[in-house]
């Protein structure tokens, strides 16, 4: 990662490559994304360099992002994790930063929120996660956090989705926990 006046960026060469492997993820699963066209997609990325280096950190975190959606009102295009499980470099994270502090021992590195954050980008809500659903199949073997409502936060609990018995399911856990096998996704508009 170099940063040039504050904002992050990628070496162009990289950024070459990325955007490559992201056409080729877009020609591949033209049905997340019906009517849409890359060259918009990417003129949009161009106009919006920054936005750049948090694709490659979803990427270089195993996420596999995609375009899944055209925002009309905003003009952005909608990327998401479209990695068949939780994307591998984002798991054996806790809910957030004041679920990391609680642990007393075996901490996880990080949090999810935190991770996120850094990435600059939105973990996915349960309704954001249930719509993924409906353009593949997602997490059958793993699961991923999803933004937890506050009164449920608040109760020192967070919410996480799978896929099973080809059912979407959201369940709870302490905020602290964390798993091998969970991760979270995440969404950027572009």
């Amino acid at each position: 990662m170099a940063t040039q006046s504050g904002k992050k960026k990628i070496p162009a060469d990289q950024a070459e490559e990325l955007l490559k492997t992201l056409k080729t993820r877009f020609e591949k699963n033209m049905r997340r994304h019906k009517g849409l066209d890359w060259q918009k997609v990417l003129e949009r990325i161009e106009s919006h360099p920054a936005k750049l280096w948090s694709l490659n950190e979803m990427e270089e975190t195993g996420g596999e992002p995609d375009v899944i959606g055209f925002d009309k009102k905003s003009g952005e295009f909608i990327f998401c994790d479209c990695a068949p499980e939780s994307p591998k470099g984002r798991r054996s994270t806790c809910y957030d930063y004041e679920a990391l502090q609680s642990r007393k021992e075996h901490k996880p590195k990080t949090s999810a929120m935190d991770m996120a954050h850094e990435i600059g980008i939105e973990m996915l809500t349960e309704e954001q996660y249930r719509s993924l659903q409906e353009l593949g199949e997602f997490d059958l073997k793993t699961s991923s956090w999803v933004k937890t409502p506050d009164d449920i936060r608040e109760l020192g609990g967070a919410i996480f989705c799978d896929r099973r018995y080809n059912k979407v399911f959201m369940y709870h856990n302490g905020a602290e926990s964390y798993y091998g096998a969970r991760g979270f996704r995440g969404l950027l508009k572009v």
